[in-house]
């Protein structure tokens, strides 16, 4: 595959991510993990939750460099366009949303479970992708290549944690809790489910592409 369709994967899959994250909060069910607390910051100050999520990510980066150090590969500077072009596409997709709002629970669920195909869908076009990868996920595989964690479990801890924060940042807010619900824990088990099918459906098709092409048929 070539460089060119690498990145043309990876920027479909930032787009699909930032359409499901938004099809989540849509369905009123909760966020996904990640995107939690630039919601409830979203919530709280006049700025957008793409922005939110673009600030966050930078610190998010920011850890890498300073765990890493001189080890830090430099390439992995091009998550800040990238995820540059994710906060717009978040507040894009937010718009093309806004007139969204299911009354009932079951339009709320079906929402939902769209949202987490569409993310689930973009991951996988991402890893197929296989250019860069977005801060939230760099500073996982940071951590756990660097302490020697499984990364699976430092994930699941890290995501924990944003749950945890954006439920911190609710209740000194709001004084209630916002953003977090049962869409929020559906998200964080059903994600990782649904990008292995998405996974060994599209290689599969990427791979029979490929000899297609090389047979000139």
């Amino acid at each position: 595959m070539s460089i060119t369709k690498r990145y043309e994967l990876f920027i479909c899959g930032l787009f699909f991510v930032s359409l499901g994250i938004s099809c989540i909060i849509k369905s009123m069910l909760g966020t996904a993990p990640i995107s939690s607390a630039p919601y409830i910051l979203s919530l709280r100050y006049p700025v957008s939750l793409g922005a939110f999520t673009f600030i966050i990510n930078m610190v998010f980066l920011l850890g890498q460099i300073i765990i890493l150090r001189r080890q830090f590969p430099y390439i992995q500077l091009l998550q800040i366009p990238m995820t540059g072009l994710f906060g717009c596409f978040i507040d894009f997709t937010m718009f093309l949303l806004s007139n969204v709002a299911p009354a009932m629970y079951l339009g709320q669920m079906i929402t939902l479970l769209l949202g987490i195909c569409s993310m689930a869908f973009g991951i996988a076009l991402e890893i197929i992708g296989n250019v860069v990868i977005l801060p939230g996920e760099g500073i996982v595989k940071t951590i756990a290549t660097h302490w020697n964690f499984e990364f699976g479990y430092t994930k699941t801890c890290f995501d924990t944690s944003i749950v945890l924060l954006a439920g911190l940042l609710s209740w000194l807010y709001f004084g209630e809790l916002r953003g977090i619900r049962e869409g929020t824990l559906l998200s964080a088990l059903l994600t990782g489910f649904v990008v292995r099918f998405f996974l060994n459906h599209v290689s599969y098709a990427n791979q029979n592409d490929g000899r297609l092409g090389e047979n000139g048929q």
